[in-house]
């Protein structure tokens, strides 16, 4: 791909320096039609890993050493960056992801306004926390000393980037922007089903970083086919916290992988995407038609990717008839829902067949029929007593895409029971 002098290289940006490309091969691929995008992408191998850590771990105490407004001024110099390149990296996570220009065009204005916030978060300065205890050398029974404290900058950032959100939760998301903003150096983990919007965005952060005058190393953006680079970056010594954006179990894989090194550094995870919904029996009788409406338009949001979704909805037994009739109309009317990947959509597809065939729960609503050659997954609303739910706790796992469960519960008492 090349556009307005933009070309794509498949190798990892460590520092101002491309990785040397001897890692494992992949490509994008286009979900929408599986079709492989230009150019191959290479992993990165444990010299590039060794190589982006020092980098950073050097870079530190210049970073760290910078005032607040110089920062801001970094900050901002990504932010006009992307805001520039914006049409290509755009069209790329389109080609990516599957999601709609509209949507991607706001998600980017979201990145950049996200970095010009945390820009002028620093200029205002209170957010160290600087603290002054001053000495009383005649308190009794004994004199206090001076204490002084103020929040300080802990080292180089892994940061994930996410799979529904390929810019705003990403190379330039919030995690790299309250990172930097705090004076740590941060290496990013791409995520293998973007690479080359997070190249292009990547090769704006680094430009950025060139004219600020600062060490090469305060960025660096390791491409991984797999699991194999994420994991051995957070063992890394030199890492020193870790930021990561989506799965229940991806994330506490991190965690314990933090937890476990002879260092153990913190992991600050937003995992999951199963959020419980209580609805009272006083608003079902009230308005069970638009919360039906309203559910529907939530659970299918972004194809049900979206980390907010409603996955598990309580439901009083009385009064949920007109609720449950308009939810099978709507949803069952529903097409094809086009999934980020193939891989998503596989994991998609394989725990809706599972539930239709452990009998757990009941099938409420929308179709089962995988359409062939694109990545998608149709919406599905599933249902079950409160009393089965809590005899089988596998049904409050995530399932990341545009279903829903719906579980049933007769006094209201129960839902604390089922809230515990």
């Amino acid at each position: 791909m090349e556009k307005r002098g933009i070309m794509l290289s498949g190798l990892s940006l460590i520092g101002d320096q491309p990785g040397r490309g001897k890692g494992a091969a992949f490509h994008a691929v286009n979900p929408a039609n599986a079709a492989e995008l230009e150019p191959v992408f290479c992993s990165a191998t444990s010299e590039d890993i060794d190589r982006a850590a020092s980098l950073a771990e050097g870079a530190f105490p210049a970073l760290a050493g910078l005032s607040g407004r110089e920062r801001a001024a970094l900050l901002r110099r990504i932010a006009d960056g992307l805001t520039n390149e914006g049409p290509d990296i755009v069209e790329r996570a389109h080609l990516e992801t599957g999601l709609p220009l509209p949507r991607l065009q706001g998600e980017l204005g979201r990145t950049t306004g996200q970095l010009r916030l945390f820009a002028e978060v620093l200029e205002e300065g209170s957010w160290v926390n600087a603290r002054i205890d001053e000495a009383d050398r005649e308190r009794k029974p004994l004199p206090r000393p001076d204490i002084r404290s103020m929040l300080r900058p802990i080292g180089p950032v892994a940061v994930f980037g996410a799979s529904n959100f390929p810019l705003a939760f990403s190379v330039a998301g919030g995690d790299t922007a309250s990172a930097l903003a705090a004076g740590n150096p941060i290496i990013v983990k791409a995520h293998p089903a973007h690479p080359g919007t997070s190249e292009l965005v990547g090769k704006a952060l680094q430009r950025a970083v060139q004219e600020s005058s600062v060490p090469a190393g305060v960025f660096s953006l390791l491409f991984d086919a797999g699991v194999e680079v994420g994991s051995s970056l957070v063992r890394h010594p030199a890492v020193k916290a870790v930021a990561f954006t989506g799965s229940a179990s991806g994330g506490q894989a991190l965690m314990r992988l933090a937890a476990e090194r002879p260092e153990p550094i913190p992991c600050y995870a937003e995992m999951g995407s199963t959020n419980p919904l209580f609805i009272l029996p006083g608003a079902m009788r009230e308005r069970s038609a638009q919360l039906a409406q309203g559910l529907q338009a939530s659970f299918t949001l972004g194809s049900g990717q979206f980390c907010t979704k409603p996955g598990v909805v309580f439901v009083p037994q009385a009064d949920s008839a007109e609720f449950i009739q308009i939810l099978q109309s709507g949803v069952s009317a529903l097409g094809q829902h086009q999934i980020l990947t193939h891989a998503i959509a596989g994991k998609y597809n394989k725990a809706i067949q599972q539930r239709l065939t452990d009998g757990k729960a009941q099938f409420i609503a929308g179709t089962h029929v995988v359409k062939p050659g694109c990545a998608s997954g149709a919406a599905t609303v599933f249902g079950v007593s409160l009393s089965d739910f809590l005899a089988h706790p596998d049904l409050a796992e995530e399932v990341f895409g545009p279903t829903t469960l719906l579980v049933y519960y007769g006094a209201e008492s129960d839902l604390l029971t089922a809230a515990r």
